[in-house]
């Protein structure tokens, strides 16, 4: 697919619900977002190939093919950022999204203003390429080996897989090791948000890079935790 370079940033909204696709759209206009939208998950796909967008609301809740797998096609083809919009009481697919790598996502009922506020932030974050000095020195610690400039990990030679935000997140507490952070700093800090963030947006993505990074996740030798207090870095 072929990226615009200049104009305005393109936002494709997908829902099934026509009121919800109308409102959304609206006021992502009035915000100076270029809008396309899509009702199922096999237009999504045809929307998101034909207009390139640059970020996606996608709800998980679809008809034909459902938002998870759509989500998952999307990220074959690009890295794409992607905003997943749940239904209260589905967490299993909300957590399935934050695992597969989705940016951030958004619970409904929810405030037209919020969706816009929560565009700006992920597009702030991925215009900035996670919020990482491009001159910043690659870090060294323990066989781990985290490059800012490639975005590359390395693990006793052998490459880690992490999606952005679990390198985000990564990146920035190995760079302050030792530093406690809470998971309402995390939010503010790699996903530029705090408010109505889940805090379960930070456990999944820490516990997916233990998985990756820890020879033994349940006992962790670098992504510690700090009961009551957030996770540390240990070197």
């Amino acid at each position: 697919m072929v990226r615009r370079m200049d104009g305005p940033a393109h936002v494709l909204v997908v829902d099934d619900e026509p009121i919800v696709r109308d409102v959304v759209s609206r006021y992502l206009v009035r915000s100076g977002f270029s809008v396309g939208s899509a009702a199922d998950g096999e237009a999504a796909l045809e929307a998101f190939e034909q207009e390139a967008p640059d970020l996606v609301l996608l709800d998980l809740m679809l008809p034909r093919i459902d938002g998870i797998e759509v989500f998952r096609r999307m990220r074959s083809r690009a890295t794409t950022p992607v905003i997943m919009l749940t239904a209260k009481g589905t967490e299993s697919d909300r957590i399935a999204g934050l695992e597969l790598g989705a940016d951030d996502y958004v619970a409904k009922p929810f405030s037209p203003r919020e969706i816009v506020a929560r565009v700006r932030a992920v597009l702030r974050r991925a215009a900035a390429d996670g919020g990482v000095p491009a001159g910043d020195e690659p870090l060294d610690l323990d066989g781990l080996r985290i490059d800012p400039r490639s975005r590359e990990v390395i693990l006793r030679g052998d490459p880690v897989s992490l999606t952005p935000k679990e390198f985000d997140v990564l990146y920035l507490m190995a760079s302050q090791p030792r530093t406690v952070f809470s998971r309402l700093r995390l939010l503010e800090e790699v996903w530029d948000i705090a408010f109505e963030g889940d805090p379960s947006t930070v456990t999944v993505h820490i516990r997916r890079i233990r998985e990756k990074i820890e020879a033994d996740p349940s006992r962790p030798r670098h992504l510690v935790t700090v009961w009551g207090a957030g996770y540390r870095f240990e070197p």
